[in-house]
């Protein structure tokens, strides 16, 4: 050391010249040696690829890959470079050679370049081939020796050659010529591919191929000769053709990525996609868009999730349809008109809430609220439905009146918690509309919101009956991202396990909510809980399911947002759903979650917590919350002579001779309409005409409602048709008197039906019965 310090001192300026060579020798070689764009890659969970965007530079330029195949490599390594792994960048023997050869010939006939040097010179594009360059390719090539491995400086070497055309690096060039990737290349190959880099613009797939076969079958030839393959190898490898022309690049996934592009351009992306599965599914929707395309629907989409990683595991973001129905754009991340597939989420909001139990009766009747006037898909009623079965059948009217019930507010905050991003205004806004597809989602966010409510009952019953804080987390395509559920808690999320599991209890049921169409497609082998909805306009139809191991959404319309004629949840996109689950393994059904359930008495025939006049009682599971909720209304206990034929009293009947009867009534609008559909409904018996004392009766509009404005179409004849005012009374047999704006128009007895023309402009219409109830209705003619 103090020799050289003691040198150093001698020779100040031949040390300050050599510590400046040292210096610009460490600093001569790029920190980044190639900047180039690169494509968009994705590839699947096991490294298949997916899809590819070309470069900006329009290149096919696959980003660096520090893995290089065997067979590939030791091709290269022998065609390009023997001594490469034990020269520092440049080989000494071979320039000289070079240098002799082309003073003799005059011209540049050999270069002598190391694969290290033509690393170099790849990343120095554009530099004349002068000797001077040259030394500058050795300097820099020893400073890459110094800076990175052999292993790397093939990488870098197999990443950045080209291989003909616009084909960049060995990935790139092993799907354009052979389809598949490199590690999958045979011997032949391997090697057709290591000697394109030599002449890439002279010799490639589809010109020069016998130059192109020389050369391939030479160097399987001195493969042979260096027993790195055998004989055999090498008769298989020399009969093997050549690539003719380019291969498309797979798009088995384009619009997810489309999707990657937008925040990782240019990078390579490994997903969560499951190939055969993304393919299967793609298969799918290619097949019922073949079917959809005559009706004029042009384009849906697909989205599957696996619950338990919330891992995507197919994204089919869009038909195999042409530019002019926008095959291009992604619809799964897309705000659509929701339709019905809102309604299992306020069912479980007010399970959750304890305002309702599974199969609580609730009203189905002609209703309107101001201007709103909700119908069901079918233009009937039934009086009074099951709340299981309202959802099941995707009953309107019994929707629109439980969010009413409910509150539009609350409902609010409960689609807010779900966190669905095009839910952008307040409740007022969408009004009670919202149940019905006044607002908009989007396929990703639903598809969330379903897996965050299985997800919910899978750790509630696999946790010792606890929750998780983050169980509304976004669902991931990146496989790196791991899904982060929060902490353990025994406080809900949002809805508890039990009124989720009452939900899907409903939403497994094989149901026919508007008709018994399209239904032939359900195997009822599978249990799925599963909701369609269809926007108004059929502009939009949906369909998402789940099970305890899969959500499956599905999205089916036109892009441009015409409707079409049959654009139904059940008959469009309802098939695709369930032709998708037929491609994923069955899962058992999710457990009952009994720590948040109570075992109670329920009215069979109403649904809700058992009177002491239910006459028919059943122990049912219920949610802990749905203790608090009202006994059965609908059933009272009557007094009947011996026959049940009258009902009595102590005025006209010994007490020995009367019998005490529990009856299921409805109130009048919603009997009107229940037994029409339930003959065995049986109203209350007339009071004995000698039994003293007044009886309740109530009696309520069927037609018109409040504040209609009603146009008296003419027949062929010239003549305005009649119309017929409609009332239900809860003692039909009773004498009803009509009034239009004080004038008597006449009377009804038994059938309350009331034919009348009424003159243009605004109109009351008031009925008295022979008790003097009375009920008024206003309402507009135009004709």
């Amino acid at each position: 050391m103090n020799k050289i310090i003691a040198y150093i001192k001698r020779h100040k300026i031949k040390s300050a010249i050599l510590a400046v060579l040292l210096i610009a020798y460490y600093f001569c070689l790029p920190k980044q040696l190639f900047k180039d764009p690169t494509a968009t890659v994705i590839t699947s969970g096991n490294k298949e690829l997916l899809g590819a965007q070309i470069a900006k530079d329009g290149q096919w330029r696959f980003p660096q890959n520090d893995s290089v195949p065997e067979k590939f490599k030791t091709c290269i390594v022998q065609f390009e470079d023997e001594y490469f792994y034990k020269h520092p960048g440049f080989n000494p023997i071979s320039i000289f050679k070079a240098l002799r050869d082309n003073l003799k010939s005059g011209a540049v006939k050999r270069g002598g370049s190391t694969i290290t040097q033509q690393v170099i010179r790849l990343s120095r594009k554009g530099q004349s081939r002068t000797y001077f360059e040259k030394l500058k390719e050795i300097i820099l090539a020893t400073r890459l020796e110094f800076r990175e491995s052999k292993s790397r400086i093939l990488s870098y070497y197999s990443s950045h050659a080209p291989f003909g055309g616009n084909v960049v690096g060995l990935d790139a060039a092993s799907w354009r010529y052979f389809n598949r990737n490199a590690d999958q290349l045979s011997w032949a190959e391997s090697a057709t591919l290591a000697v394109l880099p030599n002449a890439p613009s002279l010799i490639y797939p589809g010109k020069n191929q016998s130059r192109l076969l020389k050369k391939r079958d030479r160097l399987l030839k001195k493969l042979l000769e260096s027993t790195i393959i055998d004989s055999l190898t090498y008769q298989l490898s020399i009969a093997e053709r050549l690539p003719q022309k380019p291969y498309p690049l797979p798009q088995i996934a384009p619009h997810l990525l489309q999707k990657v592009s937008k925040n990782n351009y240019g990078k390579r992306i490994k997903t969560t996609i499951d190939t055969k599965l993304q393919q299967r599914v793609s298969y799918i929707v290619k097949s019922h868009y073949n079917q959809l395309s005559q009706n004029k629907i042009y384009n849906a989409a697909v989205l599957v999730l696996d619950v338990k990683t919330r891992k995507v595991l197919a994204y089919v973001g869009n038909t195999p349809t042409d530019k002019a129905h926008q095959k291009d754009v992604d619809i799964i991340d897309k705000p659509r008109s929701t339709g019905s597939i809102l309604k299992p989420f306020l069912y479980a909001a007010m399970l959750d809430a304890g305002d309702l139990l599974p199969n609580t009766l609730v009203a189905d009747v002609p209703t309107q609220f101001g201007s709103y006037n909700p119908e069901n898909y079918n233009k009937t009623y039934d009086g009074a439905v099951p709340a299981s079965r309202a959802l099941s059948r995707s009953l309107n009217v019994p929707a629109v009146r439980m969010l009413q019930e409910f509150g539009l507010d609350r409902f609010h905050h409960y689609l807010k918690a779900l966190q669905l991003k095009d839910l952008k205004y307040s409740a007022n806004h969408y009004g009670l509309s919202l149940i019905l597809g006044g607002a908009e989602s989007n396929l990703w966010d639903l598809c969330k919101s379903y897996a965050a409510l299985s997800s919910t009952l899978n750790h509630f019953s696999e946790n010792s009956s606890t929750y998780f804080s983050n169980e509304f987390c976004e669902p991931t395509f990146l496989a790196s991202d791991k899904i982060d559920f929060g902490t353990k808690t025994s406080d809900k999320t949002l809805f508890d396990a039990a009124s989720v599991y009452l939900t899907y209890e409903s939403l497994k049921e094989v149901n026919r909510p508007e008709s018994d169409e399209s239904w032939e497609f359900f195997d009822g082998s599978k249990q799925v809980a599963w909701k369609t909805g269809t926007s108004f306009g059929f502009r939009d139809a949906w369909a998402i399911g789940t099970t305890k191991d899969y959500v499956v959404g599905v999205w089916v319309g036109n892009a441009d947002g015409e409707g079409r004629p049959g654009l139904v949840g059940v008959q469009t996109a309802a098939p695709i759903l369930f032709d998708v689950f037929d491609l994923l393994p069955n899962s058992d059904w999710f457990s009952k979650p009994f720590d948040e359930m109570q075992e109670i008495d329920i009215c069979k025939q109403s649904g809700h917590r058992a009177s002491p006049n239910c006459d028919t009682v059943e122990q049912k599971f219920i949610q802990v919350s749905g203790i608090k909720t009202k006994p059965c209304p609908y059933h009272v206990l009557i007094h009947v002579d011996r026959n049940e034929s009258f009902r009595v009293n102590a005025s006209c009947e010994d007490l020995s001779s009367i019998t005490h009867k529990s009856w299921f009534v409805l109130p009048p609008l919603m009997a009107y309409y229940y037994k029409t559909k339930n003959p065995f409904y049986k109203s209350l018996p007339k009071f004995r005409s000698d039994c003293l004392g007044a009886e309740n009766v109530s009696m309520e509009f069927i037609y018109p409602k409040e504040n209609n404005t009603i146009f008296l179409p003419k027949d062929f004849d010239g003549n305005t048709n009649d119309l017929v005012l409609r009332i239900a009374h809860s003692k039909p047999e009773s004498t009803l008197f009509w009034y239009i704006d004080n004038t008597f128009i006449g009377s009804t007895k038994d059938i309350h039906d009331m034919a009348t023309v009424p003159k243009q402009g605004d109109h009351t219409i008031t009925v008295v019965d022979e008790f003097g109830n009375e009920a008024k209705r206003h309402f507009e003619i135009l004709k």
